[in-house]
C-alpha cells in the first residue's frame, strides 16, 4: 500500500479482487497469486481491513436451499418525508428477518426493499401483518422476482470497468 495515501494501490486492487472472488481464500494462496510474501500480503490485508476498504467477510447463501422459495421487491412509499418519520420506519425495518435489503430511494418511492418467503401465503401474511404496519407507510407496491440475473456483485475496483 502506498504509505503515503490511504488509497490502495495496484497490488491492494489486486488483493481486493481476489478476495471479492473467494474471501476464504487462504493467505498463503492469496499471496501466491499476487506476487507478495505470506507476511506481506497478510499486512496488507489487514491494513485494508482497518481502513474499511474490507468492511466485513460473508458467505452468499442458497435462498432455495434454506426454503425461501420467493424474493420480492417492494417499493414503500411514507406518508411524510421528515427525519423522524425516515428514523422510524428505517428502525421497524431493521427488526424484520424477512427483509434482507432496504435501500432509500429516489423517485416515486421512498424506499426498495428485498423481501423473502416461504411461498405466496407468507408473502401474504408480511405483506399484510408486517410492511402495512411499518410506521409511515403510505403506500406498499410488491414486484415478484422472477429470475436473479446478477446478485451480491462485488463493486469494480476501478473507474470504467
Amino acid at each position: 500500500m502506498n504509505l503515503s495515501s490511504d488509497k490502495p494501490d495496484k497490488l491492494d486492487l489486486r488483493i481486493l479482487n481476489e478476495l471479492r472472488l473467494d474471501g476464504r481464500i487462504a493467505n498463503a494462496d492469496l499471496a501466491a497469486r499476487v506476487g507478495l510474501s505470506e507476511s506481506a500480503c497478510l499486512r496488507r490485508v489487514r491494513r485494508l481491513e482497518e481502513q474499511g476498504y474490507i468492511e466485513r467477510y460473508t458467505a452468499k447463501l442458497s435462498l432455495a436451499k434454506l426454503g425461501w422459495g420467493m424474493s420480492v421487491m417492494v417499493r414503500i412509499t411514507l406518508k411524510s418525508q421528515a427525519d423522524r418519520e425516515l428514523r422510524a420506519f428505517e428502525r421497524a425495518v431493521s427488526a424484520v428477518p424477512e427483509i434482507t435489503e432496504c435501500f432509500l430511494t429516489t423517485g416515486e418511492a421512498d424506499y426498495i426493499l428485498r423481501v423473502l418467503a416461504r411461498d405466496a401465503a407468507d408473502i401474504e401474511r408480511v405483506h399484510s401483518s408486517v410492511l402495512t404496519k411499518l410506521p409511515g407507510v403510505a403506500r406498499v407496491e410488491s414486484s415478484f422476482v422472477l429470475r436473479e440475473i446478477v446478485s451480491g456483485g462485488a463493486p469494480p475496483l476501478e473507474r470504467g470497468r
